[in-house]
């Protein structure tokens, strides 16, 4: 009887896991898909903003640039602390917008660089974040202490690429995107950990939707860093 029992326990507790199992990969698969639909939109935006001379000269040419340049940060914040007071449709929108005011900006991109270097640079930096995405996913190490230093050479990083802009020292810019390309790999991993640790199973939909909204940004920025670090490395200027 005792053994009958334990088994059916055993049961349960299997097919409960499998089922959980099941939930993240599909929760997984959902912040994939919402990154991937948002690059894709940041990129055909910057690509049709640098093949139009008249955008080019009202985006970059006037004081307009302040705005696209500084909106997305705006919004970051803004879907950061106000998530849990909007719906997951009204969550969604705002990442798209975020993703297109991101296309204006980085059609500078493609008006500084070769259109084979952008194509070169994007491959090696999907390859990348793909390895360490997945090491993130699937390690059993606990990545926490890795990570909190990673988001203090973040911040020494913000700190030094400020002061950079009155310094326009070439040296610095060179270690800034060295120590750009360090930070944002391990990164990848350790939000990818974090997003995996955050699924619960049992949410409802609007709950799994914010999340999943959330882990999709929190990828895409690193995605987006890690690319134009690799820019400034691997780039070749037009």
């Amino acid at each position: 009887m005792a053994l009958d029992t334990n088994r059916k326990y055993m049961t349960r507790s299997q097919s409960e896991a499998a089922l959980i199992d099941v939930g993240l990969r599909e929760h997984m698969l959902r912040v994939y898909n919402y990154m991937a639909s948002g690059l894709a939109l940041t990129g055909i935006v910057a690509l049709l903003v640098a093949s139009s001379e008249a955008a080019i000269q009202l985006i970059f040419g006037t004081g307009l640039f302040w705005i696209v340049a500084l909106a997305p940060l705006g919004l970051v914040f803004f879907l950061s602390f106000r998530i849990q007071h909007m719906s997951a449709r009204t969550a969604q929108a705002v990442f798209w917008i975020y993703a297109g005011l991101m296309g204006l900006s980085l059609a500078s991109i493609f008006l500084q660089f070769t259109g084979a270097s952008v194509a070169r640079v994007f491959f090696i930096t999907a390859g990348t974040f793909a390895a360490m995405s997945l090491y993130g996913y699937t390690t059993k190490r606990d990545l926490s202490a890795v990570g909190s230093f990673l988001f203090m050479g973040l911040i020494g990083l913000i700190i030094a690429s400020v002061v950079n802009i009155f310094l326009a020292s070439s040296m610095l810019h060179f270690v800034i995107s060295v120590a750009g390309v360090i930070i944002f790999t391990g990164l990848t991993a350790w939000d990818t950990q974090k997003i995996k640790e955050m699924y619960v199973a049992g949410d409802d939909e609007e709950v799994g939707g914010k999340k999943a909204i959330m882990g999709a940004l929190t990828l895409y920025l690193d995605f987006i860093n890690l690319f134009i670090m690799l820019m400034h490395l691997l780039g070749e200027r037009r």
